[in-house]
C-alpha cells in the first residue's frame, strides 16, 4: 500500500496517550526520557518572576501586556496574537471555531490535533509520511481539496525539521495551514520557522512556552494568525483562559534576556543530542536505527522488540516514550528525550542491558 495515500480512518491509536503517562503513577523513581520538557527548568529567575505575580491573584487576569510582548517578539501587530492555556488548547479552539470540510493531519506527529478534531465530529484524513523517506514531507501527498492541514515543525516524535518553503508551499486559497512550532525554539537560530510570517495565506502558527521553560504545569502558549482567525478563536475561548501567573511567565519568556538564554539552550541541546545519537550508533549491529537528521530535543529510534526493550528499561530505572500511539508507527518505535551527557551515558548502559541476547 502507498502510505502517502490519504486515509480516512477510525483512530486505531491511543491519541490521548502522552509522555507523562510513562512516568506518572509509578512507585519507583524513573529517569525521565519520555517527556519533552527541558530538564532543570524553570530557572530560578523565572520561578521568582512567576511567584512575584501571585500578589495580583485577587484581580482578573489582564493579558494585554503579555500579548504585546509576544507580538513584539515576532514583529507582529497585537491583533495577530492569541494567548492560550498551552499550545494544546489552540488545537481545541481550531477544531471548535473553524468551519472545515476536509481536515488533514500529517502523521506521525503530536496526536492532540486529530483528537480535538474528532471530538467535535470531524472525519479526519491522515497523510502518513514514510520511514523509508526519513519521514520527510512530500507536499504532493496532501490532497488539493483539504481545507485544513496540520503539520508539526520540528515534528514530534520524528524530530524532522521540514523546510519552511515546503510547508508554506502547502498554502492555498481557502485553506487553513496550521504549523505546530512547539519545539522550534530548541532549534538553533529557529531555522525554517514560519512564526512572524504574514505573506502565507491561511497560516496559523502555534508556539508553546512549556517545553523550553519547564512550564507544563502552568499551561502557556500562543497562536500567531491573521486577525480574523485570531478573532474567531478568541470567541471560542472561555473568559480569562490564561491565568495571571501564566501571563507573567509569557511576558518574561519572550523578553531579550530569556530569548538569549533559550538560544544558548538550543545549542546545548544540539550538542547533547549529537552525543546521544553517537552513542545509539553503537547499537546498529543490534538493529537499532535512528531517524535523522534529528533537529528537536528528542530522537526517534526503531529497534526489534521495541516494546519489550521499553519494559526492560523501566525495570532498569529509565522511562522512554512508546511510539505505537502515533499513527504511522508501531511498537518497535521509541522516542527518547535529549538529556545531559551523564544521564545519556547511564541510559546507554541500561539500553545495552535491556536489548535481547
Amino acid at each position: 500500500m502507498d502510505t502517502h495515500t490519504p486515509m480516512r480512518t477510525e483512530p486505531g491509536h491511543d491519541l490521548r496517550h502522552h509522555g507523562d503517562a510513562e512516568v506518572r503513577d509509578d512507585g519507583s523513581a524513573l529517569v525521565d526520557l519520555a517527556v519533552n520538557v527541558r530538564a532543570d527548568t524553570p530557572p530560578d529567575w523565572l520561578r521568582e518572576h512567576i511567584a512575584g505575580s501571585l500578589g495580583a491573584l485577587a484581580a482578573y487576569p489582564d493579558g494585554r501586556d503579555a500579548r504585546a510582548a509576544v507580538a513584539a517578539r515576532h514583529g507582529l501587530p497585537e491583533e495577530r496574537v492569541l494567548l492560550t492555556a498551552g499550545a494544546a488548547e489552540a488545537f481545541v479552539l481550531l477544531a471548535r471555531a473553524l468551519k472545515v470540510r476536509r481536515p488533514v493531519v500529517v502523521h506521525p506527529q503530536f496526536t492532540e490535533p486529530e483528537a480535538a478534531l474528532r471530538d467535535v465530529g470531524h472525519a479526519v484524513d491522515r497523510v502518513l509520511l514514510r520511514a523509508e523517506d526519513g519521514f520527510r514531507l512530500d507536499p504532493a501527498a496532501v490532497p488539493e481539496d483539504a481545507d485544513l492541514v496540520v503539520i508539526g515543525n520540528p515534528t514530534n516524535p520524528t524530530s524532522v525539521l521540514h523546510p519552511a518553503d515546503a510547508i508554506s508551499g502547502l498554502a492555498r486559497p481557502g485553506r487553513t495551514l496550521v504549523v505546530d512550532e512547539a519545539f522550534m525554539d530548541a532549534v538553533p537560530g529557529e531555522r525554517e520557522a514560519l512564526a512572524g510570517r504574514t505573506d502565507v495565506p491561511g497560516l496559523v502558527v502555534l508556539r508553546s512556552l512549556t517545553k523550553t521553560w519547564g512550564l507544563a504545569g502552568l499551561r502557556i502558549g500562543y497562536v500567531l494568525a491573521a486577525p480574523e482567525t485570531v478573532a474567531e478563536l478568541e470567541r471560542a475561548q472561555p473568559l480569562w483562559p490564561v491565568s495571571t501567573p501564566a501571563l507573567a511567565a509569557a511576558e518574561a519568556c519572550v523578553a531579550p534576556r530569556a530569548l538569549a538564554e533559550a538560544a544558548h539552550a538550543a545549542h546545548r541541546i544540539a550538542a547533547d543530542r549529537a552525543h546521544l545519537v553517537s552513542g545509539l550508533g553503537g547499537f546498529a549491529p543490534a538493529g537499532l536505527r535512528v531517524v535523522g537528521p534529528a533537529e528537536g530535543p528528542f530522537v526517534l529510534v526503531r529497534l526489534p522488540h521495541g516494546a519489550a526493550v521499553r519494559h526492560r528499561l523501566r525495570g532498569l530505572g529509565y522511562a522512554v516514550r512508546r511510539g505505537d500511539t502515533f499513527p504511522g508507527l508501531d511498537e518497535e518505535w521509541l522516542r527518547l528525550a535529549v538529556r545531559d551527557r551523564a544521564t545519556t551515558n547511564g541510559f546507554l548502559q541500561a539500553l545495552e542491558r535491556a536489548l535481547p541476547d
